[in-house]
This record gives C-alpha cells, sequence and structure tokens, in this order.
C-alpha cells in the first residue's frame, strides 16, 4: 500500500506539470497573436502565461516549476533553434514567477484573495519577479544585438509591463476561479449577474475602442459595480475581457489609439489595464474582509447565545425554593 501511495505522488506531479507546460504554451500562443514592435523588439502588451505560471505554483506548489520551463522551451521553439540566448530567456521567465512565488509564500498570501493584503501582496510581490524576467529578457536581446543600449530602457519597459499586466489581469482570474464554489442549479441566479456585467463590459469597451474619442474611463463604473456586487469571481474576469479587447484595438490602431505613436498607445494601454486591475482587485478584497469580518461577528453571537441559553436553566434551578418552603412574593 505504501508504494502504491509512493508511486503515485509522482504520477501526479507528473500530471500537474504537463498541464502546466500546456496552459503556459497555450496562452504564450494567443499572446504572441498581438504584437508591436518597439526598440527594434517585438513584444507584447499583455504576456498571459506569467500570470499563469503565478497562479500555478500558488496553487500547486514549487514542484511544477519545470511546466514553465518546458512551456517556455516550447514557444521559444517555434522562432527557431534553442540557442544560448533562448536559453537565457527560458531561465529568466522560469525565474521570475519562481521569485514571485517565494516571496507571497513567505509573505503569508491566501489564494482565496479575501483580505487587502493579499490584494496588496500580490500587486508588489508579483510584480518583484517580473523585473527579473524582464531584466533576463531584454539583457539578452542587448547582448545578441537585437536592441541598441540607447533603445534597452525602452524594450526593458515593454517587456516588463507585459510580464506585469499578465501578473495583475491573469493570476487573479485564476485564483478567483479555483476558489469559487461549483456551480449548482439554485445558484444560477447569483451568476447570472456576473454575466450581465461581463456583457456589459465588453458591449462598453467595444463601443469606446471604435470612436476616436477618449472615453475608455466608462467602463470603470461596470468593474467597480462587479467588485462590491460578486467580488472577484465577478470583477476579475471582466478585467481580463477588457484588458484583452482594448489590447487588440491598440493592435489595430483603431478608436483612440489611432492617432498615437506606439509608445503612447503602450502607455495609455498599460495606465489603463493597471488602474481597472488594482482598482477590482483592491476593492474585492476590501468587501470579501468586511463579509468574512461580519460573519465571524455573527459566529460569536452564534456561540453567546448558545453559552447564555445553556446557562439559563442552571441559575433559573438555582433559585428555585427547596422543598415544602414557599417562595417569596
Amino acid at each position: 500500500m505504501v508504494r502504491s501511495e509512493g508511486l503515485r505522488r509522482p504520477a501526479a506531479t507528473g500530471l500537474m506539470i504537463l498541464v502546466v507546460t500546456v496552459a503556459y504554451a497555450a496562452t504564450g500562443k494567443l499572446g504572441l497573436l498581438e504584437q508591436v514592435v518597439i526598440a527594434g523588439a517585438r513584444v507584447t502588451p499583455l504576456w498571459p502565461p506569467t500570470g499563469v505560471a503565478l497562479a500555478c505554483l500558488l496553487l500547486a506548489g514549487v514542484r511544477v516549476w519545470p511546466g514553465i520551463a518546458l512551456g517556455t522551451l516550447l514557444i521559444m521553439a517555434t522562432f527557431g533553434p534553442l540557442t544560448p540566448a533562448a536559453l537565457a530567456i527560458v531561465f529568466g521567465n522560469t525565474a521570475g514567477p519562481l521569485c514571485s512565488y517565494l516571496l507571497l509564500r513567505r509573505a503569508g498570501i491566501r489564494t482565496g484573495l479575501d483580505r487587502l493584503n493579499d490584494g496588496l501582496m500580490l500587486v508588489f510581490g508579483g510584480l518583484a519577479g517580473t523585473l527579473i524576467s524582464s531584466g533576463v529578457g531584454s539583457g539578452t536581446l542587448l547582448l545578441t544585438g537585437q536592441v541598441s543600449a540607447n533603445e534597452f530602457w525602452r524594450a526593458w519597459s515593454a517587456w516588463w509591463t507585459g510580464d506585469a499586466m499578465g501578473v495583475l489581469v491573469v493570476t487573479p482570474v485564476l485564483l478567483s476561479l479555483h476558489a469559487a464554489r461549483p456551480l449548482r442549479e439554485k445558484d444560477l441566479q447569483e451568476w447570472a449577474e456576473p454575466a450581465v456585467l461581463l456583457a456589459a463590459t465588453a458591449a462598453v469597451t467595444t463601443a469606446v475602442t471604435n470612436i476616436s474619442l477618449h472615453l475608455l474611463f466608462l467602463v470603470f463604473p461596470l468593474l467597480i459595480w462587479a467588485a462590491l456586487r460578486t467580488r472577484l469571481v465577478g470583477a476579475a474576469p471582466c478585467v481580463l475581457l477588457l484588458s484583452v479587447l482594448t489590447v487588440v484595438a491598440m493592435t489595430q490602431r483603431r478608436g483612440p489609439f489611432a492617432h498615437q505613436s506606439i509608445v503612447e498607445n503602450m502607455i495609455t494601454l498599460q495606465a489603463l489595464n493597471g488602474a481597472a486591475s488594482l482598482t477590482t482587485l483592491l476593492l474585492a478584497a476590501v468587501v470579501a474582509e468586511r463579509e468574512n469580518t461580519y460573519q465571524k461577528i455573527e459566529q460569536a453571537c452564534t456561540v453567546l447565545t448558545e453559552v447564555v441559553s445553556s446557562l439559563a436553566p442552571s441559575r433559573t434551578r438555582g433559585l428555585r425554593p427547596p422543598p415544602g418552603e414557599q417562595a417569596p412574593d
């Protein structure tokens, strides 16, 4: 029996590594669909695999790190032979999420993101690791001559913002879906509001990215509503949808992105996505923390009521007169 359990653990770990590899490579392929050229290097405004990698580490542990490396290898293999420069990028993309994971675990983050501290830890701890991946990646481009010294910081900032958006936009979605309750028939009405908010976010974002006026801020009331009413499980998908739609509009130079330079568009895009993610993440965490406090107060009141109820009969028995004596008026 012990031997059978010992065989199952490596098999389960291998399966999880395979799942992480496929998820990382698949989301990487999606991220490569929308690229821009900055400082002579092709970068993605949103790099989902970084968020996928951090979420998988937080949920499954450090043992799935080979899946991140293998997923990066599969992506790099599509560009040509695996040169030392490609292997360096694989190292950076693996080391970045690992460092973020170790920092977040040391800080005591809870994957449910139901405390304000959890949201703040994800922002600062999660983004710390992206400094490594972006630094190694842009440094490799510099050493291989693909980016000049004058353009290094532009390439690094573009790489870092793509990884940062992956952490801020994708990781909360995966963590919130993991913590969500299974969908049952009686819960369908509870899921109706998040579905309506998701559809409304798509409609408003599509509308404002197809006109020349700068009205991207109109989506924020929907995001705030989603965070207040449905917490992270409803707000995080809305932010992800907003990010995807605006990235597509930016790369196609539509709407408010039509008459600006690539750098200006990147700044506008990342400011919008960063503000949307931080607003919903922290607001949903505050709401969740408040609800948890109310639940603890209710539990304490219930326990106190039970204690008082159990003490009441004994006090009544203590006041009852002895047999043969009449109780005083």
